[in-house]
């Protein structure tokens, strides 16, 4: 059985973010983008504020174990790198977070951590963009605070706010197009390092849009249930996790696929038949940056073997002809939150058909299975 949409559709609801937790990010990073641009000393050194990550690109899921949501806050500056060390940068935020989040942030090797009783925030100082990248950077569409599967549910075509889809639709979607700010990575200062080093969050929120289309709307979702995945059944495999995950799936995940269940089981699969060795992943916009670079081969060994496992279970799942039965090797992949369906009876043991009685938890609109 292929897809089993209306399970699939309540998985995914129980492992996104809450609303509470949303909430609880929106607080959190709207409080400190407003501190930033309103600070006597920051804002004359502040281009602009945007977020990125993981709740940006809409392939966040819930955390486990008392752990908190975090949102990462890029914050351009007009610090020149040829001027200012990584350090230098990083230091000029203290006195600000002195201010406000004492004894509850951290300085790390490449950005400022806040850790909050609901929510913990990350920090990304960028060095001074060029004039053409500057404005793009100041573009509502860039700075809103709104993710991917926000403008995927055309939200905001039903509120005030059509030209800030627009806006967001050419700068994201228009292929044919090759803006500057494409071939343009930021610099983030590295302290241990000591030394600038370049990033792109915006060709990886471009790229995750594109392929999203491509993969009619499914790839957001196929991202959260394998995430979940390597979250739930492995929490022992040190790595790959978090974006590094994120983006071998991306890499593995056709193009063209008509459901999650599809889009889980090739993704393995491929995984499973191309990399049994640790790749090399060059990053979004910046191809000569390895992102599996931190991951060893004995840490990339242990994943690829939950993974083979992985997709035979998947694969046994996608092709059982009986609902019961599909379910339940869903369940065994993906664990709980994935409904369990009743044992069938006699009246519907002939079809394998088990119909639900429960409603859907309401969801974004999209396609899911």
């Amino acid at each position: 059985m292929s897809t089993v949409p209306s399970y699939f559709k309540d998985f995914l609801s129980n492992i996104r973010l809450t609303d509470n937790q949303v909430k609880d990010l929106k607080t959190g990073h709207t409080t400190l983008r407003k501190r930033l641009e309103e600070d006597e000393t920051l804002s004359e050194i502040i281009v602009s504020t945007f977020l990125q990550g993981s709740y940006r690109r809409s392939t966040a899921v819930k955390p486990k174990n008392g752990n908190k949501s975090d949102v990462d806050v890029i914050v351009v500056t007009k610090l020149d790198s040829e001027e200012y060390t990584p350090e230098e940068a990083l230091n000029m935020f203290i006195p600000f977070l002195n201010r406000y989040y004492k004894d509850k942030y951290r300085i790390q090797g490449r950005s400022i951590g806040i850790s909050l009783s609901y929510v913990d925030l990350d920090i990304v100082p960028t060095s001074a963009p060029s004039e053409s990248e500057a404005g793009i950077l100041q573009d509502n569409a860039i700075i809103s605070e709104y993710t991917i599967e926000d403008f995927q549910q055309k939200s905001l075509m039903k509120s005030y706010d059509k030209n800030l889809f627009e806006s967001v639709y050419n700068i994201f979607c228009e292929s044919d197009s090759e803006p500057q700010w494409k071939s343009e990575p930021l610099l983030i200062p590295d302290r241990e390092a000591e030394k600038w080093d370049e990033t792109h969050p915006l060709e990886q929120i471009r790229w995750t849009v594109e392929k999203n289309k491509n993969c009619n709307s499914h790839y957001i979702n196929v991202v959260k249930a394998l995430k979940w995945w390597r979250k739930t059944q492995y929490p022992d495999v040190k790595h790959p996790k978090s974006y590094p995950l994120e983006h071998l799936i991306g890499d593995c995940c056709p193009d063209g696929i008509n459901s999650v269940a599809e889009g889980i089981v090739l993704t393995l699969e491929k995984i499973v038949a191309e990399h049994p060795t640790k790749p090399f992943l060059a990053d979004r916009g910046v191809p000569e940056h390895d992102v599996f670079e931190r991951i060893t081969d004995d840490e990339y060994s242990d994943f690829y073997d939950t993974v083979c496992y992985a997709a035979i279970v998947s694969r046994e799942a996608f092709d059982c002809t009986e609902l019961y039965d599909s379910v339940c090797k869903w369940r065994e992949l993906l664990g709980s939150e994935f409904p369990p369906a009743p044992e069938p009876s006699k009246t519907n043991s002939t079809t394998g058909f088990t119909a639900r009685t429960e409603k859907s938890t309401a969801i974004p609109e999209g396609r899911f299975a």
